[in-house]
C-alpha cells in the first residue's frame, strides 16, 4: 500500500496524584499553565448524591480506573449521568457501552474530562456575565506587508519564497464534512472546478509535488492531514484508491481529532442523547486540536529533526491559497514571523476576523485574530468613536483573517513543549432569553488554530502578509446555496462552490492577461446559478504540474500569444507545455502531457461547439450533488484534445495538428 497513515489521538498522560487543568493569566488568556487539582481524597465525596450509590453498587462491573472516574464525574456534578441505572445485571451492556464512552472522550482531552468540565463552568459563567475577553487592551494595526498579486515585487517574493517551501511541511485542516454545503461527502473529495474535475486534494498534492520539484527539495515535503471520526474513513479511502495521487509511501500522515462532549447548562452539566440516555452528545472542539496532535503526534519534532524550517497550515476548500502561500513564505523569512497569516482586504464591520496588536495597560503586547463583532465596541472603547472605519484606501486598516498560517517551525516546537500543544478555548452558547439561564441547544468548548499566539512568549514576531486583490487567494467553498443566495442578496460574499469555481477561472484569466497580455473579450458578462451572479470568465485550468509559480506562466507563454473568445474553455495540465502561438481558442482546448514529453503550442486555431455551462432546472431531479450545489451543469458538446502520455518533443499547430519526435 503507498502512504503511511497514522492515527494520532490527544490524549495527555494524567498527572500521578490527578487531573490536569488549565487557567489563563489574564483576562485575554494569553498564558495556559497547568494545575494539578487531587482527587486522591474520593471516599469524602458527598454520600447524599444518589449518582454515587449508583456507581458503589457497580463497582463490580468497573475496572479501578473507571471507577475511580465516574466517582470523580459525580464529585463534579454529573451524577446525572448515572441516575436512570437501574440494578446490576440490567441493562449492563449499555452500562458499559456508556463507561467506555466517558473513558475515551477522558482520555482525549489534555488533563481529561473532569478538568473539561472545570473549564467549561468558569467559560459558561464568564459568558453569562458578558466579561470583556480584551479588557485593558487597546487595538493597533499591526507590523505586515501588503503586496500587489502578480507585481514585480510579488514575483521576486514568490523567487524567495520557492527555496522556504522547499523546506516546509504541510498541514491540511479537514476534519469536517459537506453537509453545510448540502454534500454529502467529505469537502476535501469535491472537484475544485468541473472543466478538470480535480478534487481539492488532488489539487493540493499537486502543488505541493510540483514545488518539491521546482525547489530542488532534499526530501519528499510532508502532508498532514488533520480528520475526524467523520472524515477520517473517507479521507483514508480517497487517498489509496487514488494511489495518493502521486505522493510516496511515507509522504502523507493522517491525525484524527477527538470530539468533546456537549453542555445543557451553565453549571456544565454533560448531555445526553434524547434518544439513547447511554450516549453523552459530542461535538468537534475545533481546529485548535491540531496543535496538539503534532505534539502527541511527534511529526512536529520529526520534521525540524529533518531539516525542515516552516510549517503551512491551509484549510480544505480554498483552491487559490497556494497562489498566495509561496509569496508568505518569503514574507516569513523576511521578517523571521514566528508566525505569519495570510490574509485579505476586509471592509469595515465586514464579518471576518481581523488581524490585530493589542497592546495591554501592562506594556505587553499580543497580536492576534479578533473576531469582527468584538473589534468594534474595543475600537470604540479605546482609541476611535466611530469604531471600525475604512481608511483612504477604501478599506479596514485591519486585514481580515483568513486561516491560512505560516508558523516558524524551530519555535513552533519549542512552544509545543511548553503547552503540549494546548490552545485557549471559548464557549458560544445560544441563550433562550436575556436571563441567560436556558440553551436553545447543547454547547460545547471550542479552540482556533489561529489562537496559537495567545501562549506565545512576549517578543516573538507575529506578522500577517495581506494579498490586495482578493480574488487571486481567498475564494472558500463552505455555505450551502441556500445560505449563499442570502449572502449575494445582502451584497456579501457567497463563498459558495459556484463562487468558487468561478473564480479560479477569473484568477487564471486575470493572471494571463497581467502576465502574458493573453487577449480575451472586453466585456465579461455575468451568469445566474442558483440565484447567484457570478462574472463569466473564460475557463481556463492552469494545473499545478504546469504552472506552480506565477514566473512558470511567464516563462512558459509567450507575450500576446493567446486569444480567447466568450465561452473559450483552456487546460494546460503538463510540466513541459509551451505557449508560443498565436493560439486562438473559439470553443474548447485540452492539452496534457507527463514528465519528459516537451509540448510546444505554435499557430492554432481552435474552433468548435465548445462545452457549456448551463443552468439547472428548479428541481430537477437528474442532478447529482455536486450539480447542485453550483447550480450547473457542464455539457462537453466538441473538444479539441492533445495528450502526450510518452517522453519526446512534440509540437502542435496548424494546418498540421502535431508532430512528435
Amino acid at each position: 500500500m503507498r502512504g503511511t497513515v497514522l492515527i494520532a489521538g490527544a490524549a495527555a498522560t494524567l498527572a500521578a496524584a490527578g487531573f490536569i487543568s488549565y487557567r489563563y493569566i489574564s483576562n485575554a488568556g494569553r498564558y495556559i499553565i497547568p494545575v494539578v487539582t487531587s482527587i486522591k481524597n474520593i471516599s469524602e465525596l458527598d454520600k447524599s448524591d444518589p449518582g454515587l450509590d449508583k456507581i458503589d453498587a457497580h463497582k463490580a462491573l468497573l475496572t479501578t480506573k473507571e471507577y475511580e472516574l465516574l466517582k470523580s464525574l459525580v464529585a463534579c456534578g454529573q451524577g446525572h449521568l448515572f441516575s436512570h441505572w437501574q440494578a446490576p445485571g440490567i441493562g449492563d451492556g449499555d452500562k458499559r457501552r456508556q463507561v467506555a464512552q466517558l473513558m475515551a472522550l477522558h482520555g482525549s482531552y489534555h488533563g481529561g474530562i473532569t478538568a473539561y468540565i472545570s473549564n467549561a463552568k468558569k467559560l459558561l459563567q464568564d459568558s453569562k456575565e458578558g466579561k470583556n475577553p480584551f479588557e485593558g487592551y487597546t487595538p493597533k494595526v499591526p507590523h505586515g506587508e501588503r503586496l500587489d498579486f502578480a507585481s514585480a515585487e510579488y514575483l521576486q517574493l514568490e523567487e524567495a519564497g520557492l527555496r522556504e517551501a522547499g523546506r516546509s511541511a504541510f498541514v491540511l485542516v479537514a476534519g469536517g464534512l459537506g453537509e453545510r454545503l448540502g454534500y454529502s461527502g467529505i469537502k476535501v473529495a469535491l472537484p475544485a472546478e468541473n472543466a478538470s474535475g480535480t478534487c481539492f486534494l488532488e489539487l493540493y498534492i499537486q502543488y505541493i509535488l510540483a514545488l518539491q520539484v521546482r525547489s530542488g527539495a532534499s526530501q519528499p515535503l510532508p502532508l498532514t492531514i488533520m480528520t475526524s471520526d467523520d472524515t477520517h474513513a473517507r479521507t483514508e479511502e480517497l487517498l489509496t484508491k487514488n494511489s495518493y495521487f502521486g505522493m510516496k509511501a511515507g509522504q502523507i500522515t493522517l491525525i484524527k481529532q477527538e470530539k468533546v462532549a456537549c453542555l445543557t447548562d451553565n453549571e456544565a452539566h454533560l448531555a445526553l442523547d434524547p434518544q439513547d440516555p447511554f450516549l453523552i452528545q459530542t461535538k468537534p472542539h475545533g481546529h485548535g486540536d491540531v496543535h496538539a496532535l503534532l505534539h502527541s503526534s511527534g511529526l512536529a519534532s520529526k520534521w525540524k529533526e529533518t531539516g525542515l524550517k516552516w510549517v503551512c497550515f491551509f484549510q480544505d476548500t480554498n483552491a487559490l491559497v497556494f497562489r498566495a502561500l509561496i509569496a508568505a513564505l518569503a514574507v516569513s523569512a523576511k521578517h523571521d514571523y514566528d508566525m505569519n497569516s495570510l490574509a485579505v482586504p476586509r471592509k469595515a464591520k465586514e464579518a471576518i476576523g481581523a488581524i490585530s496588536l493589542l497592546e495591554h495597560r501592562d506594556g505587553s503586547t499580543l497580536t492576534i485574530n479578533v473576531e469582527y463583532n468584538q473589534l468594534d465596541p474595543l475600537l470604540r472603547a479605546t482609541i476611535n468613536k466611530e469604531g471600525d472605519v475604512n481608511d483612504t484606501t477604501g478599506w479596514s486598516p485591519f486585514p481580515g483573517n483568513i486561516n491560512q498560517l505560516v508558523l516558524k517551525l524551530d519555535s513552533y516546537v519549542q512552544q509545543l513543549s511548553r503547552t503540549g500543544g494546548v490552545i485557549s478555548e471559548f464557549v458560544n452558547p445560544k441563550y433562550k432569553d436575556s436571563t441567560k439561564t436556558v440553551f436553545k441547544s447543547s454547547t460545547r468548548l471550542e479552540c482556533m488554530m489561529q489562537d496559537y499566539p495567545k501562549a506565545l512568549p512576549q517578543g516573538s514576531k507575529v506578522g500577517f502578509t495581506t494579498i490586495n486583490q482578493v480574488w487571486a487567494s481567498y475564494s472558500p467553498v463552505k455555505n450551502s446555496p441556500a445560505d449563499a443566495l442570502a449572502k449575494f442578496k445582502e451584497g456579501n460574499p457567497t463563498h459558495s462552490a459556484t463562487s468558487g469555481e468561478m473564480d479560479i477561472y477569473r484568477c487564471n484569466c486575470l493572471t494571463l492577461k497581467s502576465l502574458t497580455g493573453m487577449e480575451m473579450p472586453e466585456v465579461i458578462g455575468s451568469v445566474a446559478y442558483n440565484g447567484i451572479e457570478v462574472e463569466d470568465y473564460p475557463k481556463v485550468v492552469l494545473s499545478p504540474r504546469f504552472a506552480p509559480l506565477l514566473k512558470d506562466i511567464q516563462e512558459k507563454i509567450a507575450l500576446g500569444s493567446i486569444r480567447l473568445a466568450p465561452g473559450a474553455v483552456l487546460i494546460l495540465d503538463g510540466p513541459d507545455i509551451s505557449v508560443k502561438g498565436p493560439l486562438t481558442i473559439d470553443g474548447a482546448l485540452v492539452v496534457r502531457s507527463v514528465l519528459g514529453s516537451k509540448v510546444s503550442i505554435g499557430r492554432l486555431d481552435v474552433k468548435n461547439a465548445g462545452w457549456e455551462w448551463r443552468a439547472l432546472e428548479e428541481g430537477q431531479a437528474d442532478a447529482t450533488e455536486e450539480e447542485r450545489i453550483r447550480g450547473f451543469r457542464v455539457i462537453q458538446k466538441e473538444t479539441k484534445e492533445y495528450e502526450f502520455k510518452q517522453p519526446g518533443v512534440c509540437a502542435i499547430a496548424s494546418p498540421m495538428l502535431y508532430k512528435q519526435s
